[in-house]
C-alpha cells in the first residue's frame, strides 16, 4: 500500500519498455497470496447451506463462448450501455487521465477498452496497454489484434488471477489509467470489492486513476431480465458450472437435474443466482472421494451482480482511500462509469 503522500509512488512507476522493445508474449504475474483451488471452494462451499461457489469457474471454454452470447441479447442492456459511455467519453477520459500506461484487470477480448485505446493512440507521446486475464488464449488473440491496429501502441499482456493480488504487477511509468469494466465488481461481496479496490489503489500514484464500469440499481422487471433470457442462454450459461465440476473433479453430477434460476434481492441490491435441484439425486466427485446428495429445492448459489447507487459504491471505494472524480451515467441511470482517484492525489 502506498503512503499517504505518495512516497511510494517510485516503486511501481518506473520506466517500461519502448514499443520496439515490446512484443506480445504473455507475461506471467506471480501471485500475491493463495486462492482457493476449485478441490478447495467446493469442499468448503458445499458444507454450506446452501451450498455455494465462486463465479470465476463459470467461466471455462464453453462459458466463456455463452457469456459472449449474454452480451449480444435483446435483454442483457450491460454491455451496449457501458460501450455506448466509452463510445460517447472516451476522449474526456483520456483528457481527464491523460494515461501513458493502460491496465485493464480481466480484459479477455479488450473488446471495449478499445475504444479507448483508439482515443489515447491519438495523443502525442508513447502510450503501453497491459491486458490481464487468466486465458492465455484470449490474451494472444486481443494481443495480436490491437497490435495490428495500433502499431504505435505496446500491447504487453499479463496472465494472471487479479483477485490474488497485484503486488507484482510489472514496472510501469505513469500516468496510468486502470479498468475494470463490465461491472464485474458487482461480483464481489463488499468485504472482497474493498480488498480489490485495496489493491488496486496500493498500485496507484496520486496522478493515476481508476475507470470502473458497476450496473445500477433500477427496476426490478428490467434486472431480472437480464439474467433469465427468453432464448435460455443465461440458463444454460449457469447449468454448465455443473459440466465443469464433473470434467474437472472426475463427478457424475446429472445437468438435468438442476435448473437456472436468478432472482433480484432488493434488500442487499443484488442479483442472486442458482442451481436448484429439480429431483433427487447423488453425485459423486471421485477426486475427492465425496459424495453429495440432491433433493428438489437444494440450490447451489452460483453468482451475485451487485447493483450500485453513488452512496454504495462510496462505501466500497473509501476504505481503500479511493474517492470518484468523474461520472459518466447511461440515460436513464442505466449504467455508469466512474473515473476514480486516491483521496489523497
Amino acid at each position: 500500500m502506498m503512503t499517504p503522500d505518495g512516497s511510494a509512488a517510485a516503486s511501481t512507476h518506473q520506466p517500461a519498455a519502448s514499443n520496439a522493445e515490446t512484443t506480445t508474449a504473455v507475461r506471467q504475474v506471480a501471485p500475491t497470496r493463495a486462492v482457493p483451488t476449485l478441490r478447495e471452494e467446493v469442499l468448503a462451499g458445499f458444507a454450506k447451506a446452501p451450498r455455494e461457489l465462486s463465479p470465476k469457474h463459470l467461466y471455462d471454454a464453453r462459458g466463456a463462448e455463452l457469456f459472449e452470447r449474454i452480451c449480444d441479447l435483446p435483454e442483457y442492456y450491460l454491455t451496449r450501455a457501458e460501450t455506448a459511455l466509452l463510445e460517447a467519453h472516451a476522449r474526456a477520459i483520456v483528457v481527464a487521465a491523460q494515461p501513458g500506461e493502460i491496465v485493464e484487470l480481466g480484459a479477455g477480448s479488450a473488446r471495449k477498452t478499445e475504444i479507448l485505446l483508439a482515443a489515447a493512440a491519438e495523443r502525442a507521446g508513447p502510450l503501453t496497454f497491459w491486458p490481464m486475464d487468466v486465458c492465455v488464449s484470449a490474451l494472444e488473440d486481443a494481443a495480436a489484434r490491437l497490435t495490428r491496429r495500433f502499431p504505435q501502441v505496446a500491447v504487453t499482456p499479463l496472465a494472471g488471477d487479479h483477485t490474488a493480488g497485484l503486488a507484482h504487477l510489472p514496472a510501469r511509468t505513469g500516468p496510468t489509467l486502470f479498468v475494470f469494466l463490465g461491472s464485474s465488481l458487482g461480483n464481489f461481496e463488499p468485504a472482497d470489492a474493498q480488498v480489490l479496490l485495496a489493491d488496486i489503489a496500493g498500485q496507484m500514484g496520486p496522478d493515476d486513476r481508476l475507470l470502473l464500469g458497476v450496473d445500477t440499481v433500477k427496476d426490478t422487471d428490467v434486472l431480472e431480465a437480464a439474467y433469465n433470457d427468453a432464448a435460455g442462454v443465461t440458463a444454460a450459461f449457469n447449468e454448465n458450472l455443473i459440466n465443469v465440476l464433473n470434467r474437472e473433479l472426475d463427478g457424475d453430477l446429472e445437468i438435468a437435474g438442476f435448473r437456472h434460476r436468478a432472482v433480484y434481492n432488493a434488500e442487499l441490491e443484488r442479483i442472486e443466482s442458482y442451481l436448484d435441484a429439480t429431483r433427487a439425486q447423488t453425485g459423486r466427485f471421485a477426486a475427492l472421494d465425496t459424495d453429495y446428495a440432491f433433493q428438489p429445492g437444494d440450490s447451489i448459489f452460483t453468482e451475485i451482480s451487485r447493483k450500485f447507487t453513488p452512496k454504495s459504491l462510496d462505501a466500497d471505494l473509501a476504505p481503500a482511500g479511493l474517492v470518484r472524480t468523474a461520472d459518466f451515467i447511461a440515460p436513464e441511470n442505466r449504467y455508469a462509469l466512474h473515473l476514480i482517484a486516491r483521496r489523497d492525489a
